[in-house]
């Protein structure tokens, strides 16, 4: 019996070992889940403080956090500019990009359903395929609750979008007015190809239901920065 126990123990060590040294290699994630409030995340402190407040949970707090989202307008923030300059590793050790210029080229960077994960190392809901890897049918995706569609607000190259049509709902303070632009995680899209993690199309509007409507619930990204 006190063998069996220090067995348990010993495998119990190992387990929280493996999981800490994951978690401590982790520098992107997407998140679990959205702020419930939409397109409003509390502008880019309440994201990045989201950001924080997850990969702690997750055993990465010790690190810096941020949300990759541009805002728009006077004083335009580039998402590429809030996160370092690489590499990223997503939370089970898989290289995501070496560099920036590697992440924000579609066929260079690591990004697909199984790895953009979240904090957890969870995939999101993504599009469902067939044997042959071809998109089903948008009526056969209506209940398969995909969440997808990541808040971004960005251009393909991780530049802000320029003022004048609303793509960030209010510079991420508004469930009501405007809209956002969204990626999707998962890479995939019910036409052929890849589809952009940053930049795949506008979101619906900025409520909850919305991004619901769209195809998402409010994640975005979130990258370590030291």
């Amino acid at each position: 019996m006190k063998i069996t126990k220090l067995k348990l123990i010993l495998a119990a060590g190992i387990l929280f070992s493996s999981s800490a040294a994951m978690s401590q290699d982790m520098s992107f994630f997407v998140t679990s889940a959205g702020s419930g409030q939409g397109g409003n995340l509390g502008g880019l402190a309440g994201a990045d403080a989201r950001c924080q407040a997850l990969a702690s949970v997750a055993g990465a707090g010790d690190q810096s956090w941020h949300a990759y989202l541009s805002t728009q307008g006077m004083n335009a923030v580039n998402a590429r500019d809030r996160i370092s300059s690489g590499p990223w590793y997503n939370a089970k050790g898989t290289m995501i990009a070496r560099n920036l210029d590697e992440l924000h080229q579609e066929e260079t960077n690591n990004l697909s359903v199984e790895n953009a994960l979240d904090e957890h190392g969870a995939p999101v809901p993504y599009v469902g395929t067939d044997n042959q890897g071809v998109p089903l049918p948008r009526e056969l995706q209506i209940d398969s609750n995909v969440e997808h569609d990541a808040l971004t607000g960005t251009q393909a190259n991780g530049m802000a979008l320029p003022a004048g049509e609303d793509s960030t709902c209010g510079n991420w303070t508004s469930s009501d007015e405007g809209s956002a632009m969204t990626g999707h995680i998962d890479r995939r899209t019910l036409g052929p190809g890849l589809s952009p993690w940053s930049t795949a199309h506008p979101s619906a509007g900025c409520s909850q239901q919305d991004l619901i409507n769209t195809g998402g619930s409010g994640r975005f990204y979130c990258f370590a920065i030291d």
